[in-house]
């Protein structure tokens, strides 16, 4: 059934983007790994492991956003260096491996992940078409600088961080994030697209959700070992 059929095609496409995928952004939230890592019961060695996914996906939607960013105008449209994470996920694995030490998974671009790799190659197909694109962009930072920003702020206090290892949640270039998004769902719903476009879109973000959840159960797999 197309996205659209429950929604009206004339509506806003952000607005589209977030009621057509509730299902699927709920289900990646309720995650026994998500759970288990806002109640303070995920070690360092858990978190470090989810960082790492995270270095591939970003990796690969930050290359793939500059790319477009320079020949699609709806990649273009959402593209903003300032959100950029690769460099704050760096930062920040830098203080939780350094903080297990010896014995840890280690620090490698080619983490044995099949959720993580299945994630990229879905990025990296989105250079068909910068719609596509920005639906990923969309369900990855609007995440950060929402729901993002609670993981982080619980994982300072669980940790006793004072802030060290947090740096992927700190968008120092947008002091304040709802202004923000609210001019980023303006941009989406300012992109022109047509009812059969809007539904291609959301039904990205749906997959896009759904990428998240894999990597989410395949951490879930491992919370034995990763128990605080």
């Amino acid at each position: 059934m197309s996205t659209l059929q429950t929604s009206p095609s004339n509506a806003p496409l952000s607005t589209l983007m977030r009621d057509g995928s509730r299902a699927e952004h709920t289900a990646a939230e309720g995650s026994s790994y998500m759970a288990s890592l806002l109640d303070g019961q995920v070690n360092e060695q858990g978190y470090a492991d989810y960082l790492l996914r995270l270095r591939q996906v970003y990796a690969a939607l930050e290359t793939v956003g500059r790319e477009l960013a320079a020949t699609d105008p709806l990649a273009a449209a959402v593209h903003d260096p300032a959100l950029e994470r690769l460099a704050a996920i760096d930062a920040d694995l830098d203080h939780w491996l350094g903080s297990i030490g010896p014995g840890s998974t280690g620090r490698t671009d080619e983490l044995d992940s099949p959720a993580a790799k299945a994630y990229v190659e879905r990025l990296e197909a989105s250079r068909e078409w910068g719609g596509l694109y920005a639906a990923h962009h969309y369900t990855r930072y609007l995440g950060d600088l929402s729901g993002g920003q609670a993981i982080g702020r619980t994982l300072d206090r669980t940790f006793g961080l004072n802030g060290k290892g947090i740096a992927f949640y700190d968008f120092a270039e947008v002091p304040k994030p709802k202004p923000y998004k609210d001019g980023y769902r303006a941009r989406l719903d300012g992109l022109g697209l047509d009812a059969d476009q809007k539904a291609r879109v959301v039904d990205e973000v749906k997959v896009a959700f759904g990428l998240n959840q894999a990597i989410f159960e395949e951490l879930s797999g491992h919370l034995a070992a990763y128990r605080r």
